[in-house]
């Protein structure tokens, strides 16, 4: 079953979350990520919930962050890490260091990686994914999905073509021999496209995730899809 991950970034404001809640369909392999003042919110819904972002540190004076440890300790089970809006903060020694505090407690990471449009144009892709892994994953031995998400196409509306997508995902998985997902600008009018990738293992969602009836069609077709392709059908 893929995976499909929303990133709800900081869109909502309280009466914004009761319709949200109110609406999003539950599903074993859907993952929210929403501010984290809002999670309790959704897990009182026992919806699957993600951090956004954790911290490197267990506990202590580092005002305005958030610990695998407290997230745990309310029943948070992902952590999104290394987010290109986060990553533009932290190296990849940080970034290491934050997935082995969240893998410490048992959470499954979500590591993003990906490119810029001058390394893309440069034909640096795999050269810079690559030194992103080795780097973020050093000494690393858990519950690791990567995130393909170029950043030249987070919010642009622009997507590699699905043969790109499908060599990239195939040297991530022969080299590192971890699940891959997709994102990068995914929405309603691509999503029958992407998930053509045979490939890929899922989905991260971002401002598509935000409108809640979008976000319930694409879990929609993608879970539709996957039943085709295996035969399983989900109404029994």
């Amino acid at each position: 079953m893929k995976l499909i991950v929303g990133n709800l970034k900081m869109y909502f404001d309280g009466s914004e979350i009761k319709n949200y809640l109110d609406n999003l369909i539950r599903d074993d392999n859907v993952v929210v990520c929403p501010s984290s003042i809002h999670i309790p919110y959704f897990l009182n819904k026992n919806i699957n919930v993600g951090l956004q972002d954790v911290s490197m540190y267990e506990k202590g004076s580092f005002t305005g962050e958030v610990s695998a440890l407290q997230g745990v300790n309310i029943g948070v089970t992902y952590a999104l890490i290394g987010h290109y809006e986060t990553r533009k903060y932290n190296d990849n020694k940080i970034i290491n260091l934050k997935i082995k505090n969240a893998l410490k407690h048992n959470m499954t990471v979500m590591l993003c990686v990906g490119e810029t449009l001058d390394e893309k144009n440069n034909n640096l892709t795999l050269d810079v994914i690559k030194k992103q892994l080795n780097e973020c994953l050093d000494g690393i031995n858990g519950k690791v999905i990567i995130v393909y998400e170029p950043i030249w196409s987070i919010g642009s509306g622009l997507i590699p073509t699905n043969e790109e997508i499908k060599n990239i995902i195939n040297f991530i998985k022969e080299n590192y021999n971890y699940k891959v997902l997709y994102g990068g600008s995914v929405n309603l009018q691509n999503i029958d496209t992407l998930n053509k990738v045979s490939n890929i293992d899922g989905f991260l969602v971002g401002f598509s995730a935000s409108k809640v009836d979008e976000f319930n069609e694409i879990i929609k077709e993608v879970n539709k899809i996957w039943c085709f392709s295996t035969g399983f059908d989900k109404t029994r």
